[in-house]
């Protein structure tokens, strides 16, 4: 029974993995049902704290992969996270005092949204030059910053990584392409992930031999997903409708269980 339970959690981690090194996002949002309904976690709370240690080394090992890749527009990625470092450590602190499904259920609307607006076609594939520069700080240090925070709050309020809100946040305060996008917020998602599970760790709520099987399993889906990214980013608009198509599919999945109890 324990090496089912230990080949479900690596199994569940290589999805999370996955989706983290493809679309840079849907990390926490899904591995918090893949702890409770797939490897049997009774504890919410447990599962949030558990899934943030767990995501944020798989969101730093998918890092790795697109820095290689030259994806990752590194000091507008450090500025986000350090914002968001700052929202979320006060949004876990409110958030472990909320019923966690009905978090998860506000959630999941929010992912909706944001997955059918991403779907409306861009005039342009968006500025793969953009950097901040002395020249460029005056206009995308304020958006950062703030877009930063507020990513960042909901990100600790809710126990999640925060990418589906990242990648958006990020071409909307900068204008960098999708791929970029995806490579940078996972700095953010790593920096807002350790914030989160230092704050249930705190409280002892992780469980520790359970989140290294589930790095186990990101680590090897993160490869996977690493590749696909990079292939699907040179067919236009592909990488964009299977970004929008994930966070719809997993918002609908989330309001249904949390719905259902």
């Amino acid at each position: 029974m324990l090496m089912l339970h230990d080949l479900l959690a690596i199994a569940s981690g290589s999805v999370v993995g996955f989706t983290l090194g493809l679309v840079g996002g849907g990390g926490s949002v899904m591995a918090v049902p893949l702890l409770v309904y797939v490897v049997g976690v009774p504890s919410p709370h447990v599962a949030i704290g558990t899934s943030a240690i767990a995501v944020a080394v798989s969101a730093a090992a998918n890092l790795a992969g697109h820095a290689r890749a030259h994806t990752v527009k590194w000091p507008c990625a450090f500025v986000f996270a350090i914002s968001g470092i700052v929202g979320a450590a006060g949004g876990a602190q409110l958030g472990k005092m909320v019923d966690g499904t009905r978090l998860l259920a506000l959630f999941g609307v929010l992912m909706v949204v944001i997955g059918i607006a991403m779907m409306r076609p861009r005039k342009s594939g968006g500025n793969a030059e953009v950097e901040l520069t002395r020249e460029s700080m005056p206009r995308l240090l304020p958006w950062l910053i703030g877009v930063g925070f507020l990513v960042g709050a909901l990100s600790g309020f809710f126990g999640i990584g925060g990418g589906f809100l990242i990648v958006p946040g990020l071409i909307g305060a900068t204008a960098m392409p999708l791929i970029n996008a995806i490579g940078s917020s996972l700095v953010a998602v790593t920096a807002f992930g350790l914030t989160t599970a230092a704050s249930y760790a705190w409280s002892g709520l992780v469980d520790w031999p359970l989140a290294g099987l589930f790095i186990v399993g990101g680590a090897l889906g993160g490869l996977v997903g690493i590749r696909l990214a990079r292939h699907l980013a040179g067919h236009k608009h592909a990488l964009s409708l299977t970004f929008s198509g994930i966070v719809i599919v997993v918002g609908l999945y989330v309001i249904a269980r949390s719905v259902m109890g």
